[in-house]
């Protein structure tokens, strides 16, 4: 039995202000070609299939596109919800599209879900669990037995009796880590503070497979075969410099599971880029990347660099944040934190130049004196009579 393991699409999100819809129909155009090469028994999404609860026309529409060509093509589709998902939005027409080999557990409903799937060697238990607090768990339970996540998660996988001796799968969309080691985390994620969402590995004990979504890097919890697909595509500066993919799992006999995970080019890449402006600008530096991708620079020029993002943006259009590195100088604070003497009476000029001194340890570069003094200028002239 062959899956597609996806998770944390996030149809629908915006990045620095940025639509990323356009590349999330690239990579899930990807993701189809790669379904037509490897022919995958079923498709498993382990939540976050949007961005937010109420996500936008546009975004519905993608993933029914999505969703109605792997229907057409005749391959499954098992998904759980995510934190960012509305299980009720989602749960929508699900039993419509069940008939249409797309099945979605949205909301939980007081058990786990289950499909029994066949091959040469028998019978393969499939299990979904949505995304789970323990309030959203505590109506289905005696009083304590869901108190925490683990606790929810826990008294959920126990509505099921299930056969060790048969292979068993479950996709679920929680945040697990291994007797306590924090897996790798993105500024992307959406993690409670304190680790309370925490779920132990331990728990899944009785899965051959765990499809795990919630975290956006591509890793295992534990033991290999509970494992994070990751996102399609990076969210965050964070994950600059991670590998995306998608996750192949193929199920022989009891007790044999190959993992392989299958790279995804974006169509934009989101790159950190860091140096002087003059450097960064220069198209020698600038080509060998895409131009079009998105860049995070941070400028080590040490002083003001005038209409720094509008020259950024004429060599890397999708510019999408810009820090600024000032030199700092290495001699003991001024005692003075505002500029000294008469304020009043000293021109702005001087004042400004004083406090860049202050600031950073150097003088103020002679075409910004030239800048501020054509500001002050305008500005005087504007307060004549």
């Amino acid at each position: 039995m062959k899956f597609l393991h996806l998770a944390d699409l996030h149809i629908g999100k915006r990045v620095n202000e940025f639509d990323m819809t356009d590349d999330q129909r690239f990579i899930l155009e990807e993701i189809l070609t790669i379904i037509a090469r490897i022919g995958p028994d079923a498709v498993l999404i382990a939540g976050d299939l949007y961005d937010r609860s109420v996500p936008p026309g546009e975004a519905v529409g993608l993933l029914d596109d999505f969703l109605t060509e792997l229907s057409g093509r005749g391959v499954r589709v098992f998904a759980v919800s995510g934190n960012h998902d509305s299980p009720e939005r989602l749960n929508f027409g699900s039993r419509i599209m069940a008939k249409n080999g797309v099945t979605i557990a949205g909301a939980f409903r007081g058990h786990l879900a289950e499909t029994t799937l066949t091959d040469r060697y028998g019978p393969v238990h499939l299990y979904l669990l949505p995304f789970l607090k323990p309030a959203a768990a505590a109506p289905f339970f005696r009083p304590g037995q869901a108190d925490s996540y683990e606790d929810a998660v826990r008294a959920a996988l126990g509505t099921r009796e299930i056969d060790t001796g048969e292979r068993n799968v479950l996709v679920a969309h929680q945040f697990v880590t291994a007797a306590g080691k924090e897996p790798e985390r993105c500024d992307s994620e959406t993690v409670s503070a304190g680790g309370v969402d925490r779920v132990d590995a331990s728990v899944f004990s009785a899965f051959d497979y765990v499809a795990l979504g919630h975290l956006h890097g591509p890793q295992q919890a534990g033991r290999p075969e509970v494992r994070y697909a990751g996102s399609p595509l990076k969210y965050s500066f964070s994950e600059a410099r991670q590998k995306k993919s998608v996750t192949v799992v193929e199920l022989k006999e009891k007790g044999t599971v190959e993992i392989s995970a299958v790279p995804l080019t974006p169509k934009r890449e989101m790159r950190e880029i860091r140096g002087p402006i003059a450097e960064l600008t220069r198209p020698e530096v600038a080509a060998p990347g895409n131009p079009d991708d998105y860049i995070h620079a941070t400028l080590t020029d040490g002083h003001a660099v005038a209409d720094a993002a509008g020259r950024l943006r004429a060599v890397y259009p999708n510019l999408m944040a810009i820090d600024f590195e000032a030199a700092r100088s290495a001699s003991p604070e001024p005692s003075k934190t505002a500029a000294s003497g008469d304020v009043a009476h000293r021109p702005p000029e001087e004042l400004f130049a004083e406090f860049y001194r202050n600031q950073n340890g150097g003088e103020l570069p002679e075409r910004e004196r030239e800048e501020l003094a054509r500001a002050v200028r305008a500005a005087s002239e504007e307060d004549e009579p």
